[in-house]
């Protein structure tokens, strides 16, 4: 009986082994996972929710502020407030509404595309697809142009909303298609850089590059600058291609992976790149932000210790960032020193910033907007527009200010 007992025991105990070492050994199998995972918004929290399913811990993740009454500089009014569907559906897509012939324009999760005015929010025309969107729209002359998780992308009619032509790529598109010179530029979370017919949706060429094992799920969009589409890779470096035939142009190292784990040397340039008079900013994941001459792909400075996977927006003079932390930062466009930083909306999830006259507009977690000041940072008010989270950059189009949930609330607003 003692012999069984002790058997048994060990047993148990190789048993408990085998199991926490299975556990581990699907840590970075997991992780690899995160370019495909819908529901993750960020590295940490999808390491977080991993280690707490394997070790049944709690979620320790640094919690977002609570918002603090303040007495508001500004007074903001709510011009108008629709609902596009479903929205992103609480899924981590990159779904912006876009503004062009004077209409405004977003997709949903569920295939549902609307074209609504800019002044009042009415519809204008709205088609139902069977396609579930994941990236876009993006504008053509007179075309509309989505991105699918199904690996699809779809054109339509600017005008009509009518579907022209789809085409299959080679993996989900999670970044806005950019139209130039009718070529339709897309993004694929395989690393593949696609150039498609903007008339007809065939193949014009395409540019295939390796994806790092782990790396934050998202993409950032092309960018067309000049005769060339800059798009900046998980690896770190930012690319070159040639738009008529996507031959190789330059390539440049932005941020150098750094640390002993592979959660520590993530450096993807997930930001959508932006250019400024022959100079291209980009911001990388825990790899810093630099500027780049668009010419040749030199590096004009670095500022490493800024951690970036939301965006960028500019003015005549300076940079506006959201950082990893939600913290917003105005930095000299020549140099890349921080002037301010705004640490009030920790990690709430802050968009991207959207700049325009006096103001920095960023949307949060829990559906409201928020106005800074661009000289130091200091909140002048915010409303609150919905109950569910706002990812996506605010577009700013006649000091109209226009933000999309990931609810499917679209609305309009203004400083009185």
């Amino acid at each position: 009986m003692s012999n069984y007992s002790t058997d048994m025991s060990q047993a148990k105990g190789e048993r408990r082994k085998a199991k926490k070492s299975f556990a581990f050994c699907l840590l970075p199998f997991a992780f690899t996972l995160l370019t495909g995972c819908a529901a993750v918004d960020t590295v940490g929290e999808s390491i977080s929710g991993i280690k707490d399913y394997f070790s049944g811990g709690e979620d320790n993740a640094d919690p977002p502020n609570a918002l603090v009454e303040y007495a508001p500089e500004i007074k903001l009014e709510v011009i108008w407030k629709e609902s596009v569907g479903v929205g992103a559906d609480e899924k981590s897509l990159k779904l912006i509404p876009v503004i062009g012939s004077g209409k405004i324009l977003a997709a949903d999760r569920e295939g549902v595309v609307q074209a609504r005015s800019l002044t009042t929010g009415n519809l204008i025309w709205e088609t139902e697809t069977d396609v579930h969107f994941s990236g876009g729209p993006g504008l053509g002359a007179d075309t509309v142009i989505l991105g699918s998780s199904d690996a699809d992308v779809v054109a339509l009619n600017i005008e009509t909303g009518e579907v022209l032509w789809k085409t299959s790529v080679s993996s989900e598109v999670l970044s806005v298609p950019v139209v130039a010179d009718n070529i339709v530029v897309v993004r694929t979370t395989d690393g593949s850089v696609i150039a498609l017919d903007e008339k007809t949706g065939g193949k014009r060429w395409s540019y295939e590059r390796n994806v790092p094992a782990l790396s934050l799920r998202g993409t950032g969009s092309p960018l067309i600058a000049g005769d060339n589409v800059i798009g900046g890779y998980d690896n770190g470096k930012l690319m070159a291609l040639r738009l008529a035939d996507g031959k190789y142009v330059w390539e440049t190292t932005i941020a150098i992976p750094k640390g002993r784990s592979e959660i520590e040397r993530l450096v993807d340039l997930d930001v959508d790149p932006i250019v400024i008079n022959g100079v291209i900013y980009i911001a990388s994941y825990q790899g810093g932000i630099a500027a780049i001459s668009e010419s040749n792909g030199d590096i004009l400075w670095r500022n490493e210790a800024i951690s970036s996977h939301s965006g960028l927006s500019n003015d005549s003079r300076y940079l506006y960032l959201t950082d990893s932390q939600s913290h917003v930062m105005q930095l000299d466009q020549n140099s890349g020193a921080g002037l301010w930083k705004q640490k009030d909306l920790h990690q709430r999830r802050l968009t991207a910033p959207a700049a325009y006259e006096n103001y920095v507009v960023v949307g949060d977690l829990e559906g409201y907007v928020h106005w800074l000041s661009t000289t130091d940072g200091r909140q002048l008010g915010r409303e609150q527009v919905t109950d569910g989270a706002i990812d996506a950059k605010p577009i700013v189009v006649d000091n109209t200010v226009y933000v999309y949930a990931k609810d499917g609330t679209l609305a309009a607003l203004k400083v009185r």
